[in-house]
């Protein structure tokens, strides 16, 4: 993978990982186009949402660490467990484990199987129609003080269906918020500290597995023979994909104050509608050379 090739798939994480569109269904789509044949892998879509997701931290800095001092005074006794700051950090928790366990358990699938490019254009165009029917239909009252023990669970298992490429982790997880009642400034502000946990924990461990391999002679020689990402071309990726996150999440949390979630419907529907389209004219390989 070249310099410009990491800065672009950098620049793709970015700008898609907080909207809901599927950041890993367009890491995956461009990087095929990039390189015909040649999947970028799970573990550098992992790794790079790192980036993005440091942008959450350095965005929520003073709810993150809000919650989590609370959470711990409550651990001691000192606040109540009922406080709300503290029920959110449980929260969090629990909506976490869906997906780590999901994870864990099906990792060869979701690294390989799931992958496959007509997934991921259905997964598109499903969850699209999903998202524009939630939106529209759904009476949006609730606010992030009402959460309840069952709709963080919920929130939790909707996170986890973005293990599939095309689903939208954001995308998944406010779709579920809209149908539940949530407005959407509150179900896009869960959703992204629901993310946190989870992508930390994914990129971390894929980092703690690959990048080791790739400071050795072998592993940086076998990862440019098979035309794989190398070390320096995760870091950069990694780097760009932090600071047009940032831009963008600014940018999407004003947006939603006001604006529907069509533009981001006819999106989905029409980017899994081209994909399908390539994917017949064999223009990409469904499965990326695998």
């Amino acid at each position: 993978m070249s310099f410009i090739e990491a800065v672009i798939l950098g620049l793709v994480q970015g700008l898609t990982e907080f909207l809901p569109i599927s950041s890993s269904a367009h890491v995956r789509v461009v990087g095929e186009l990039l390189n015909p044949g040649q999947d970028p892998g799970a573990a550098f879509t992992a790794i790079i949402q790192l980036g993005t997701e440091t942008a959450v931290l350095i965005y929520f800095w003073k709810d993150i660490t809000r919650i989590i001092s609370r959470w711990f005074k409550a651990l001691v006794g000192k606040i109540p467990q009922s406080d709300p700051d503290v029920r959110m950090g449980w929260l969090v928790i629990l909506g976490s484990i869906p997906i780590g366990v999901l994870g864990l358990l099906f990792e060869s699938q979701i690294d390989h199987g799931l992958r496959n490019l007509y997934i991921t254009a259905t997964m598109l165009i499903v969850f699209g129609i999903l998202l524009g029917v939630a939106d529209r239909v759904a009476p949006q009252r609730k606010e992030l003080k009402e959460l309840t023990l069952r709709d963080g669970i919920l929130f939790g298992l909707a996170q986890a269906l973005a293990l599939i490429p095309g689903v939208s982790r954001s995308g998944g997880t406010i779709t579920a918020g809209l149908l539940m009642g949530y407005t959407r400034q509150a179900a896009a502000r869960y959703a992204f500290l629901l993310a946190v946990p989870a992508v930390f924990a994914s990129g971390l461990y894929k980092a703690a597995k690959e990048v080791p391999i790739l400071f050795s002679a072998d592993g940086r020689a076998a990862a440019a023979a098979a035309g794989e990402p190398s070390l320096a071309a995760i870091i950069i990726a990694t780097l760009v994909a932090f600071a047009v996150g940032y831009a963008v999440i600014m940018w999407f949390m004003r947006l939603i104050e006001n604006r529907s979630y069509l533009i981001f419907v006819v999106y989905r529907i029409v980017a899994g509608v081209v994909l399908l389209a390539l994917l017949g004219f064999g223009v990409v390989d469904p499965l990326g050379g695998a």
